[in-house]
Order: structure tokens, then C-alpha cells, then sequence
């Protein structure tokens, strides 16, 4: 493990994806309102986070790698925040490109009492402009000498597009490692890329298999290889874990090393976060999925969007402890 992030400290991730910001409202619930049945929430704190893109390369930063970053913000004080915040991380931030006519996206959840009450999204979801494209895309150029990877961190949100991920892949060369969070809609987008983290959900769209147990499990992990041509398709599977498939045909079943889950807003900004660095850093595939469920169980502990720290990870990996757990078809 100090070897590995030893390495880490050296790997360089591009991302590129939807940034947001996560606000999150703090407070109290004591009474119903009078005007309709909803709770009355004491608004005792609140704080603005990195969120969506934003806070895979948080994750990145948190595990001791760099980061360049890719995206989108509106010409308003959000953006100007969430620059701000990502620059004194230390994150390269001359690939983020301001649009006039499109917000910094923002997504407010109002928390009492550790339960989420109500969350509420401030965002416009049409396409970026073919200038912003172009852009996005020379900076991928400037970048690829100093980076091992790139995370592709899609949440439909308008930045990623099939033109702009089939250029993407047009300018890389198989040295680069590409990595993608996947969503609804956009699966044909993605052949081609080095690995998928898809959760059950999504998993079953972009295979058509409806997953209800082990079998089918493994029929749409399959398919998502065969179909999409990736290197590597890690399935999360929730408190059940996650499993990965590789082209080998070698399937992987990790269970969840979580003690409890309080919010698993952001899980899978680490999983792809972790998962890609470690690859980066020299890991095996299978050694790679192992340590990014231990990121992920270490966040989903915590309530909001949270990461992971190398401290954190050293004292929570223990793999001895738990291989004889992990199972390999």
C-alpha cells in the first residue's frame, strides 16, 4: 500500500464531466407548518461542496493524485466558487469553460436530523456549444503528456456527447486509460473505452437484461463487455458490492466492505476516482476494484458527499481479512 500511493502521488487523472456544486441546508424539524403537511426545517448551518464531476477529482485529490479538469460553469458567483474552490485544491483548471447562457449547476439538499428532506436542482441540460466542444478538446490535447487516464464523468447533465467522447477516443492513443460513469441513455456513446462503472440499475438498461440474481448478473456484465468492446466492467451492486468483468473473461464478486451506510450520495464519484487511479498507479484490475470498494464503503459512512483519505485507507484495507470472501468465476 505505500508503494501503491507512493505512485499515486505521481499519476496524473484528467476529468471530464458535469460539475456541480452540492449546497447542503443543515437544521432542525420541531414542528409541521401550518400552511401544508411539510415539515418546518431550523436552518442551522450550511456549506457548499465540489459535487458531480467536481468531486471525482476531489477524490482524486484526497488520494494523493492530480488532477486536471474538464467542464462547464455559468457566469455567475456558483461558478466563480466552484473555480475558486478547485484551484486552491490544486487542480489544473484551464480546461473549465465558462457559457454565457448556461448556469453553474446546483443541487440543494435541505438535511434534518441526518435524513435528507428535500432535495431541489438548479441546471439547464441541453448540449454544450460546438465552440465549448472544441475547446474541451485542445485542452484534452495539452493534457495527454502529463496524464496516465481519464475519467469521463457523465450524469446527463449536457457536457458529455456522443461527438465529444468519439473525438476523445480519436485523439488518444491506448496508453491512456479511459474511464466512464455511465448513465441512462447514453450507453452507445461509450464503446471503445478502457472500463464502465455502471450501478445495478444502469447496468440493466444498457445490457436489456433485467438483473435479479446471480445469473443475470453475469449474462448483463457480459453483454456490456461484448457490446461496448471495454477492457474492464465493474457492476456496483450496492450493500451487495460490486462485480467486475474483464476481457479475459475472468469475473470477479467483491461484497461490500461497508460497516453501515448513513448516505451514498457520491459513491460513485469514488469508485471511479479510486479505481482509476489505482489502475493508473500500476494495479491489477481485480486489485483496483478491491480498493475502490474499500473507498466507497469508507464514504458511504458518512452523511453528505464526502472521500477518501490515504490515512482512511490504510487502516481500513486489510486484505487478508477479507479474500477468502471475494470470489472469482
Amino acid at each position: 500500500m505505500k508503494d501503491l500511493f507512493s505512485k499515486i502521488s505521481k499519476t496524473g487523472i484528467l476529468v471530464i464531466g458535469d460539475l456541480m456544486v452540492d449546497q447542503y441546508i443543515w437544521g432542525k424539524v420541531k414542528r409541521i407548518s401550518p400552511e401544508a403537511p411539510v415539515p418546518v426545517v431550523e436552518v442551522s448551518s450550511e456549506n457548499l461542496l465540489l459535487g458531480g464531476a467536481a468531486n471525482v477529482a476531489n477524490n482524486i485529490l484526497s488520494l494523493g493524485g492530480r488532477v486536471f479538469m474538464a467542464g462547464t460553469v455559468g457566469r455567475d458567483d456558483m461558478g466563480n466558487i466552484l473555480i475558486h474552490n478547485l484551484r486552491e485544491k490544486g487542480v489544473n483548471t484551464d480546461g473549465i469553460i465558462v457559457e454565457q447562457n448556461r448556469p453553474t449547476i446546483v443541487k440543494t439538499r435541505i438535511v434534518a436530523h441526518n435524513q435528507q428532506v428535500v432535495r431541489f436542482d438548479r441546471e439547464i441540460k441541453s448540449d454544450i456549444s460546438r465552440s465549448t466542444q472544441s475547446l474541451i478538446l485542445e485542452y484534452v490535447k495539452s493534457c495527454l503528456p502529463q496524464i496516465k487516464a481519464i475519467i469521463i464523468s457523465d450524469y446527463c447533465k449536457g457536457m458529455i456527447t456522443r461527438s465529444l467522447i468519439k473525438k476523445i477516443l480519436g485523439i488518444t492513443s491506448s496508453k491512456v486509460f479511459i474511464a466512464v460513469d455511465p448513465k441512462i441513455g447514453h450507453f452507445e456513446y461509450y464503446k471503445g473505452v478502457s472500463l464502465l462503472t455502471p450501478n445495478l440499475d444502469e447496468a440493466s438498461f444498457g445490457s436489456g437484461v433485467n438483473i435479479v440474481d446471480r445469473k443475470t448478473l453475469i449474462r448483463a456484465g457480459e453483454i456490456l463487455l461484448n457490446k461496448l468492446q471495454c477492457e474492464a466492467v465493474l457492476i456496483t451492486r450496492g450493500d451487495e458490492g460490486m462485480s467486475l468483468f474483464e476481457r479475459n473473461g475472468r469475473i470477479t464478486h467483491i461484497p461490500t466492505f461497508a460497516k453501515e451506510v448513513y448516505d451514498v450520495t457520491g459513491a460513485g464519484d469514488t469508485v471511479i476516482a479510486s479505481f482509476t487511479l489505482c489502475r493508473s498507479a500500476g494495479a491489477k484490475l481485480k486489485d483496483a476494484a478491491i480498493f475502490a470498494n474499500h473507498a466507497a464503503g469508507i464514504v458511504v459512512g458518512e452523511v453528505g458527499t464526502a472521500v477518501v483519505t490515504p490515512e482512511e485507507m490504510m487502516a481500513n484495507m486489510s486484505a487478508g481479512k477479507f479474500r477468502e470472501k471475494i470470489k472469482t468465476n
